[in-house]
């Protein structure tokens, strides 16, 4: 199995900065795969499975510095820099820069007003020198770096284009003898310095609002638990550091604290907080037996719990790892804007060239044909596009977070809005998956029965199907043993308890062999079957319940007729309603019988029924779908062990966290909580996230379309350039963040 490892890049600026650390690493021998993501600054790096990390990830660090950045391993939670001195890259920075270079322009602003005024050329020099050099020397560096490893970034456009501007002045000012020239450029390589500076400073900022939601997780983790000491009074406690907690240890959870790990109440009762985890706004009670998850909050009751789930094997941890590689995947139209984005600055820097020959010979101008070819280089600065497809992606599964869908790879998310057909598992998906008894009829009295059990009494078939059912974690099996319970009956004793997928149960009492069977499994071994009995099942079905059949297969005899009826779970009919105003076509797999699957299709609206099916046959009905409709989009909603390969075989799996960990494991989407409303709101958030993305590449694109060619002929100084390329950038992620507005509508 593949290695995954995940590293902290930085120093990447721009699209071109993503590709140069993707080649690197993939040019080592033990990389399959990378993905580099800029709004994270984060790459995560597939590995071949026989890699030896401990050696392998020295190499990718020293190989990520050459091409010019710097990496660490990405730690679970990422600690802030820590900055000592003058940091190039804060706001201290960027506000210097700004107020150094606010003098080189404000005759620009006086003009306005039909005042003449000017700085000394010396004045403008010692002015724009410091900006330049000294402020502006981390484009030189990374442009310096870009160059040595072979490609080109914004950063090179940066430094190439000020310079350009800032050389040329000091010519006409040498051109002058040391005198007043009547054009100097000085006020253009410092400003687009500054604009630069402050469009990647709030760029910055703006980041640290698309990953809200991970930090919101990451503030749900208490620092430290209270671990109760050996002893029967459970008062006396340790105060230790959250990752020294060991499954098995008693924690104490007091009121108004967060439970600082997942485990078991083994005392005291509690209303439980668990909004920010699943997005269920109502308290969930917890008492003596009930599983809580750490990051929740514990509002009113004295809670001991034993531990079960610390650090990385913890419900929170796995939330936050599922959206951070969310968002460190690529979507698979980020991966073309990056391969556009590779040749885009050579392209630019030709383009420059070009302009530069092309304008001095038809003007005779060589310093306007420089200064239009400066702004050619600062326009076009890839910010934007190597931000508009991640930004996004990080905001919409930010959004889902905080709603309680983990989308745990950005296919799923592109994939969602695309939805043609949403097919749905039965039992605990559609229904709440806890069917309760609803009609159990002894039938042992039959005059015919040739059976040691004939006569039984209604208790004595009901310990013989307690004791059965035992053996059986099925749903139907769990109603069984719970109504026998609260009539204080004693479960009969079994031998060599067999569980038959999609058929039933069997055991050994005394010298019979008697099994739990469904209905159609039932129609399937025998042959005759009495019409009174048939009749009653019929009924049974016409009621939208399940049948259940015990019978003695020693002597081909029926015993007793079980009937279960399943809760539709609320707001099922509102989510098919949702479903089709969507134009998305809604159908049922279930392996229960067909016409209960009917019944339930016709309450609430599906479209159409696939009922009786083998576990392992939901993922050939999903393959027939796509034959059927090779245009179809299609997803697959589940929770149990039966649904995986459906999940798997689905263009998008979705999977509720109340199911089972394989259904978990091998669907794009997870929802944390059971209710199916969240399934129409996962594809509406998906189909904003990709309006978005549509958006902000749009607007990537526009800057560099319609401002290149405006430059080129003049119509742009490099100020106004540098301001249109930093808002190229801000409004991309501006835009991105208008996702934290959705709410269901």
């Amino acid at each position: 199995m593949s290695q995954i490892v995940t590293l902290k890049i930085d120093g990447m600026t721009c699209a071109s900065c993503v590709a140069r650390v993707e080649k690197t690493l993939l040019k080592i021998n033990e990389v399959e795969a990378a993905s580099v993501n800029l709004a994270t600054e984060k790459a995560q790096i597939r590995l071949e499975s026989d890699s030896n990390q401990g050696t392998l990830l020295p190499q990718l660090i020293v190989a990520i510095e050459k091409a010019g950045f710097s990496a660490s391993l990405s730690q679970r939670i990422d600690q802030p820099k820590q900055v000592s001195g003058f940091d190039l890259y804060g706001g201290t920075a960027v506000l210097l820069s700004i107020l150094l270079s606010l003098p080189l322009v404000l005759p620009m602003i006086l003009m306005l007003f039909d005042i003449h005024w000017m700085l000394p050329v010396w004045a403008q020099f010692l002015l724009a020198s410091p900006v330049q050099f000294i402020l502006g020397a981390r484009f030189y560096v990374a442009g310096y770096k870009s160059l040595r490893s072979g490609s080109g970034n914004m950063d090179l456009l940066v430094a190439i284009g000020t310079s350009a501007a800032y050389g040329l002045s000091i010519y006409e000012w040498y051109r002058s003898g040391w005198g007043e020239p009547h054009l100097i450029y000085f006020e253009s390589s410092a400003v687009v310095i500054s604009l630069v500076m402050l469009g990647k400073w709030l760029e910055a900022k703006a980041k640290k609002e698309t990953t809200h939601a991970i930090s919101a997780l990451q503030a749900l983790w208490p620092n430290d638990a209270k671990v109760l000491k050996s002893g029967d009074n459970h008062q006396d406690y340790r105060l230790l550091p959250i990752d020294q907690v060991l499954p098995g240890d008693l924690v104490l959870v007091l009121p108004g604290e967060r439970v600082p790990v997942d485990g078991l109440v083994i005392e005291g009762a509690s209303d439980i907080d668990e909004s920010m985890l699943t997005g269920e706004t109502h308290l969930v009670f917890k008492e003596v037996g009930s599983f809580v998850t750490g990051g929740s909050l514990n509002t009113s009751g004295r809670l001991i719990v034993q531990a079960k789930g610390i650090g990385e094997e913890s419900t929170l941890a796995k939330m936050i790892q599922m959206v951070e590689d969310a968002q460190v995947e690529k979507a698979p139209i980020q991966r073309l804007v990056d391969q556009v984005s590779a040749w885009f600055v050579p392209a630019v820097i030709l383009i420059a060239i070009a302009n530069l020959i092309i304008t001095y010979f038809i003007l005779g101008d060589f310093e306007t044909a420089l200064i239009r070819s400066v702004a050619i280089l600062v326009i076009a600065c890839p910010c934007a596009l190597g931000l508009a497809t991640p930004v996004a992606i990080m905001a919409g599964t930010g959004l889902a977070a905080k709603l309680g869908i983990l989308i745990k790879d950005a296919q799923a998310l592109e994939l969602a809005h695309r939805l043609t057909i949403v097919a749905f598992d039965k039992t605990g998906t559609l229904t709440t998956g806890h069917p309760q008894l609803q009609l159990f009829k002894n039938l042992s009295a039959a005059s015919n029965l040739n059976s040691s059990l004939r006569s039984s009494s209604d208790q004595s078939i009901l310990a013989i199907a307690m004791g059965i059912q035992l053996g059986s974690e099925h749903p139907l099996a769990k109603a069984v043993i719970a109504y026998c319970a609260e009539q204080s009956l004693k479960p009969e004793s079994m031998g060599d308890l067999k569980i038959q997928p999609g058929i039933g149960i069997q055991g050994q009492y005394q010298d019979q062999n008697l099994a739990f069977m469904s209905h159609h499994a039932l129609l399937k071994t025998f042959e005759k079957l009495n019409p009174n009995d048939i009749s009653i099942a019929e009924d049974e079905f016409n009621k939208g319940f399940s049948v259940s059949w015990l019978v003695d297969l020693t002597h081909h005899e029926i015993l007793g007729i079980f009937s279960f009826g399943d809760q539709i779970k609320p707001g099922v009919v509102e989510v098919i309603e949702r479903l089709k105003l969507m134009q998305i076509q809604t159908v049922i797999i279930s392996g229960d019988n067909q016409i209960v699957a009917n019944r339930l299709a016709q309450m609430i609206g599906i479209d159409q029924v696939y009922a009786e099916v083998m576990p392992g046959d939901k993922a050939k009905i999903i393959q027939r779908l796509k034959s059927e409709s090779p245009d179809a989009c299609i997803a697959m909603v589940g929770d149990g062990i039966n649904d995986a390969p459906a999940l798997a075989a689905a263009d998008v799996g979705i999977a509720m966290s109340t199911g089972t960990d394989i259904a978990m494991h091998v669907s794009g989407i997870t929802l944390m909580r059971g209710d199916p409303g969240l399934v129409p709101d996962a594809i509406e958030i998906s189909k904003e996230t990709w309006k978005k993305i549509k958006q902000n590449l749009f607007w990537a694109f526009i800057y560099n379309l319609v401002g290149i060619p405006l430059a080129a002929l003049g119509y742009l100084t490099p100020v106004v350039a540098g301001a249109a390329m930093a808002a190229s950038s801000i409004s991309v992620i501006s835009n991105a963040l208008l996702l934290r507005r959705w709410s269901r509508k």
